[in-house]
């Protein structure tokens, strides 16, 4: 890896933390955080807004996941179609052509 994109990751990393702790600081107040099969009463807001940040993030990789599955699926489908197409194919190019007297 460059050193270049190194200092630029690390730089990103230094930033999203200063952004983390800037949020965190201003916002101090506590909020009731209803999860949907239980209930926190006393979580701070940088807590809370990090909670919903990670549910969507397992959220989306659950759907891409899926996705790609079925992608594969299609996929290993669709060669083995090939694979029977280029046999026939095959199999009728050997055949003795037929004279149409």
């Amino acid at each position: 890896m460059s050193t270049v994109r190194k200092a630029v990751y690390i730089l990103l990393l230094v930033l999203v933390a200063l952004f983390t702790a800037v949020f965190a600081y201003n916002n101090q107040a506590t909020v009731p955080l209803d999860i949907g099969f239980t209930r926190f009463e006393e979580v701070s807001m940088a807590l809370a807004f990090a909670i919903c940040f990670a549910f969507g993030w397992i959220f989306g990789l659950l759907t891409v996941g899926v996705a790609m599955l079925r992608m594969v699926s299609e996929r290993r489908r669709l060669r083995r179609e090939l694979k029977l197409a280029e046999a026939e194919v095959s199999s009728l190019r050997s055949l003795p052509l037929q004279d149409a007297d």
